[in-house]
């Protein structure tokens, strides 16, 4: 705990740059976000404890270093995991640029020809065009509103794990691990997880059912919804879901090759082994 008495207490780090939220604060439960009142985060550097946790496998795998980081870099959130998915980009960046610069070296290969080369990429470019999804708009399907709400990280982590786990099983029985039966019947298990998995997403995405007769916000009775209705239902919610958790994401980088000039798009993702690496 900081001792407020400290002497050195001046020398601490300081806010290098100020965040508003592309969420505007929206799905945080109470007491998770301290909001301003001009609606700005103060963004703290790295301390070299964030930084050496931001490179240990462990942290990195169960989500912790990212979760750490944030709580760190943004005092504000109080608690990181249940930051909504359409903030978790802004803050990450916010959070590099705060700690090393807005620029960012980003290796890439021209599809035309060939050529590898390194470009710098402005951070507050790609800070500027973060937006969040319209999640105010219901869908309708029949008699039914269904309305949205984007994932914590909480959800994307676990839900993320849970895919690198079945990725790994089913590489392993794809390279015939195992007698057949075995595999076989492991494979059946992985489809079945991979899909409760699919409709696990879904619910969570989904904040409340309206129909003529009741409100649902219960998890449970979504999920059961989504398990029990046809699938065109089904495959519409999973869209619209898709469709809102894409609107959110960082949007691809748009580069002119030095060699034959050809433009080409590049899509560029937060991958948080290298992500908080200072440029050499």
């Amino acid at each position: 705990m900081t001792q407020t008495n400290n002497p050195l207490r001046r020398f601490f780090r300081q806010p290098s740059i100020y965040l508003r939220l592309p969420s505007q604060g929206k799905y945080y439960p109470p007491g998770a976000l301290d909001m301003p009142p001009n609606g700005e985060l103060p963004i703290l550097p790295m301390t070299a404890l964030d930084e050496i946790l931001s490179r240990t496998p462990d942290a990195l795998f169960n989500g912790s270093a990212t979760a750490e980081v944030i709580r760190s870099c943004v005092p504000n959130i109080r608690d990181p995991w249940v930051v909504p998915s359409v903030d978790l980009n802004a803050l990450l960046v916010a959070s590099r640029v705060a700690s090393y610069g807005h620029e960012m070296t980003v290796p890439t290969a021209c599809p035309e020809c060939k050529e590898e080369q390194e470009v710098e990429v402005d951070l507050r470019v790609v800070l500027d065009s973060l937006r969040a999804a319209d999640y105010d708009q219901p869908l309708q399907q029949g008699d039914m509103q269904i309305f949205f709400a984007p994932l914590t990280y909480r959800q994307m982590n676990e839900n993320g794990r849970l895919k690198f786990d079945d990725e790994k099983l089913l590489q392993s029985l794809s390279d015939g691990v195992g007698d057949e039966e075995q595999r076989l019947t492991q494979l059946g298990e992985t489809f079945r997880r991979v899909t409760e998995m699919t409709v696990q997403v879904v619910g969570d995405s989904i904040s409340a059912i309206k129909t003529q007769e009741a409100i649902v916000t219960e998890k449970e009775f979504i999920i059961e919804f989504l398990k029990n209705c046809q699938k065109p239902v089904f495959e519409a919610i999973k869209d619209r879901a898709v469709e809102l958790r894409q609107g959110s994401e960082i949007k691809p980088l748009e580069l002119t090759c030095a060699q034959c000039q050809h433009q080409y798009k590049q899509g560029f993702t937060l991958d948080m082994s290298n992500f908080f690496v200072a440029a050499s």
